[in-house]
């Protein structure tokens, strides 16, 4: 547009960008407010360049996480050093973060900006939220299978991993409302680290697979102490027998195993149901006796296992380096760790016959950028970390496995492998713990992800905690109690949004392989697919309301302006 530079032409200028600039941005307030309700996502597919310009510079910026570990660092920096070497027209410049909820916000407050990085370590649930703007995330579809530029193609300037050596159940954990969002990086699970001695101690043997009903028993039992005041199973004042470290997995794994609801890939919240009342009960009963305890109540685990205070720690796979009084890595003076046989076992279930253990570890995203050809250099980056000298150097770091057929069945982890128990490096329970995830690979589960799963999640972790702390001050933990913490929890994540229709009401209507499915999973669904979300909440219609109202006003101003300028 052209703009007059008169005084009155300015005034007329100046009025109607004003109205124009209140317009967009009711519009785009209206699109975000009504983007993100009932956990919608958007995504577009990328149509992948002809070819990759090479003559031009670009800076690519890459977030990643590394655990303060400096052995990851430096392969990173290795990883970089070595792509850049190959594409020496890429700048790769590494942001490194402490912990994946940084990131995460970091993340949220530059898409405001538009200044994402173009390439960011994050978990499927954080990913959903990302997409709630418009083209946020690329859209990898096309790109893994470009015979050019896609996985193992054919002008890749190093060896990467095709489709087919991606292990099928990791990839397909990056799908999100049936696209692919991201690539993962590697792969962990939980595990729970025993004390085997003090198991043993108390007239138990470990069994293969734990149960909870195993874990709670042996747990109470060695709360006994004696005259002096000292427990008798370690004589010290301080034993917590069962520490869970990320109380939000427990909760999602339990009701896993008894096939209750917990969320649906449409979004609706099944989390607060009579399963869930009756397994955070249970949780209460031990925590009260101060027989269980969590992470945020009282500290890592692998400290009160390693000074002989703890008998069954549940942590991930990837901290394996820290757990046992042999452990590479402590947070504890060596004049506090109490030697003992530390063993590793799945994490508890309900069925031994039926295992049901989370899947969890990094993933990687590419963020859209207005240039083609800076995604395509993203995307290089990104499949230069699934090469097999990435993925096995950052796996044996901690208990990580390889997300590729091509890393591990290469001669180089197999000879990793056989190293178990060595050395330091080969720490025998960090080789136990990817050897128990390699077996139970098929047992491993994820969550559906949409726009708020991670508020879903953030929720299960606090049903878990408040209960304990409810319990440990010895307040009443019954049907009233539950029912209150209930709604205050879903107006703290404001789960109160959206409707969770009731299991029985959900399934009757369900028939042939859409029952079968329901009942596998343990999530119920409509037999048209369709969930009645119920009324707005009031919250909804005061916004709706105070929107049209807005417009309404413009519109005045804009008619009085009219005709002011006609007088």
């Amino acid at each position: 547009m052209r703009s007059v530079y008169t005084k009155t032409g300015r005034k007329k200028h100046t009025a109607a960008v004003s109205a124009k600039a209140c317009l967009l941005s009711l519009l785009v307030l209206t699109a975000c407010l009504l983007g993100g309700c009932h956990g919608k996502i958007a995504t577009s597919s990328f149509a992948v360049p002809g070819s990759f310009d090479t003559e031009k510079k670009y800076t690519i910026t890459f977030w990643a996480k590394n655990d303060t570990n400096k052995t990851q660092v430096k392969i990173y920096n290795k990883a970089v050093e070595g792509f850049e070497a190959l594409y020496p027209n890429i700048d790769v410049q590494i942001r490194l973060y402490t912990n994946y909820g940084d990131i995460y916000n970091d993340v949220i407050t530059n898409i405001s900006t538009g200044t994402t990085p173009n390439v960011c370590i994050t978990y499927p649930d954080n990913i959903a939220t990302y997409m709630s703007g418009k083209n946020t995330v690329v859209e990898l579809d096309d790109l893994i299978t470009d015979d050019a530029y896609g996985l193992g193609g054919s002008e890749l300037a190093f060896e990467s991993p095709s489709v087919e050596k991606m292990t099928p159940k990791f990839l397909e954990e990056c799908r999100i409302d049936g696209h692919l969002m991201a690539v993962p990086f590697m792969r962990s699970t939980e595990a729970c680290y025993i004390n085997k001695d003090y198991v043993e101690k108390l007239g138990y043997e470990v069994p293969d697979i734990l149960t909870w009903d195993f874990v709670w028993e042996v747990s109470e039992a060695a709360m006994k102490k004696g005259k002096d005041d000292l427990f008798k199973l370690n004589g010290q004042k301080v034993l917590i027998p069962f520490i869970y470290k990320s109380t939000d997995n427990m909760l999602i794994q339990m009701l896993q195993q008894e096939g209750a609801g917990y969320t649906t890939s449409e979004g609706n919240v099944l989390l607060f149901n009579d399963t869930t009342k009756a397994l955070l009960k249970e949780i209460a009963k031990h925590a009260e006796s101060r027989a269980f305890s969590t992470f945020k109540i009282s500290s890592y685990p692998a400290n009160f296992l390693n000074a002989g205070q703890c008998i069954f720690a549940v942590d991930s796979t990837a901290g394996s380096t820290w757990m046992g009084s042999e452990a590479p890595l402590v947070d504890i003076s060596p004049d506090k760790i109490v030697k003992f046989e530390t063993v590793v076992r799945p994490v508890p279930q309900a069925d031994p016959e039926n295992l049901q253990m989370i899947s969890q570890g990094p993933s990687v995203c590419i963020f859209n950028k207005e240039d083609p050809q800076e995604v395509l250099a993203s995307w290089l980056f990104t499949q230069y970390l699934l090469t097999n000298d990435v993925q096995i150097s950052y796996s044996s770091t901690e208990g990580y496995l390889p997300v590729t057929s091509m890393a591990l069945e290469s001669d180089e982890y197999q000879e990793y492998l056989a190293a178990a128990g060595s050395d330091k490096k080969h720490y025998q329970v960090k080789m136990d713990v990817v050897k128990l995830l390699q077996d139970h690979t098929e047992d491993t589960f994820v969550t559906p992800v949409f726009n708020g799963s991670a508020s879903v999640r953030d929720a299960a972790s606090y049903l878990v905690e408040d209960t304990c702390k409810s319990a440990r001050r010895r307040q009443t933990v019954d049907d009233k109690y539950f029912d209150k913490l209930f709604a205050d929890v879903k107006n703290l994540y404001h789960l109160n949004q959206i409707e969770a229709a009731d299991e029985t009401e959900e399934s009757a209507g369900t028939g042939g392989e859409d029952a079968e499915a329901a009942e596998r999973t343990g999530k119920a669904g409509t037999g048209n697919g369709k969930e009645d979300l119920g009324p707005l909440p009031v919250t909804s219609v005061v916004l709706l309301a105070t929107l049209v109202c807005a417009w309404v006003c413009i519109l005045v101003w804009l008619l009085v302006s009219h005709f002011r300028q006609k007088k």
